[in-house]
């Protein structure tokens, strides 16, 4: 039976005393946008408790390769697994359904809904699968406590500040406890003190919960908290370093 909405797809767990199977694997994943290559047969493989830092140049690649990877966009070539599923036998509701379930995505600019509470653009992952509302807004209390943002849940989203708006994209991202994270420019918006305490959170999905992190990254130093640095030009992987 395909996976839809209505019938969402299983975790993917490891058999008792086996390797973690891989949380993500790409396949000689191609995509272009009109005539313009974005990726080149790009091959990758991420693991529970890994951090995995995507680097290169701007226009190398890089938001597109989180976007096939979340599911946010199918590739054109090559293959894509998320959490123990094929992503080209879902349809859009089920990927969605995997997504807000098991998977946190911080992307460039938060991409909060303006008109919401800030608050309540915090608790909507679990407001659409169909959480209690005052169980999600007390969820989402303590997610923006942890982003150092429990003053601003009654404003709107568009009454913050970038760096406010990123911090809130953060703590919507962690509300679910993901398996995997993806994260496009985390700290871009931040100052050094608030970026470090953000990335603090997010790689405490794979250090302390035993996730996995995928870090869209210009910035050294946050690169080289990864455990391993993949690196894009034109499209398709320049290298990889093991980090850690």
């Amino acid at each position: 039976m395909t996976p839809t909405a209505e019938n969402p797809p299983p975790a993917a767990d490891a058999p008792a005393g086996e390797a973690a199977d891989p949380v993500l694997t790409l396949r000689a994943v191609s995509h272009a946008y009109a005539r313009t290559p974005a990726l080149r047969e790009v091959s990758l493989t991420v693991h529970p408790g890994e951090v995995v830092a995507v680097t290169g140049p701007s226009g190398c690649g890089k938001s597109t390769l989180l976007h096939v990877a979340a599911g946010l966009l199918l590739p054109q070539a090559g293959s894509v697994r998320l959490l123990g599923q094929d992503l080209a036998d879902l349809d859009e509701p089920a990927r969605a359904v995997l997504r807000r379930r098991q998977v946190g995505i911080v992307l460039q600019y938060g991409q909060l809904v303006p008109d919401l509470s800030v608050e309540d653009n915090v608790a909507l992952p679990l407001l659409l699968d169909g959480g209690e509302l005052d169980a999600a807004r007390t969820a989402a209390r303590d997610a923006l406590a942890r982003v150092g943002l429990e003053q601003a849940g009654a404003a709107t989203a568009q009454e913050l500040s970038g760096g406010q708006a990123q911090r809130a994209a953060i703590a919507r991202a962690l509300i679910t406890s993901p398996r995997v994270l993806f994260a496009d420019e985390p700290t871009a918006s931040l100052d050094a003190v608030a970026g470090a305490d953000a990335l603090d959170l997010l790689l405490s999905v794979a250090r302390r919960d035993g996730g996995a992190v995928v870090l869209v990254t210009h910035d050294n130093t946050t690169a080289a908290l990864a455990d391993r640095e993949v690196r894009l030009r034109d499209g398709s992987v320049e290298r990889e370093s093991v980090l850690r």
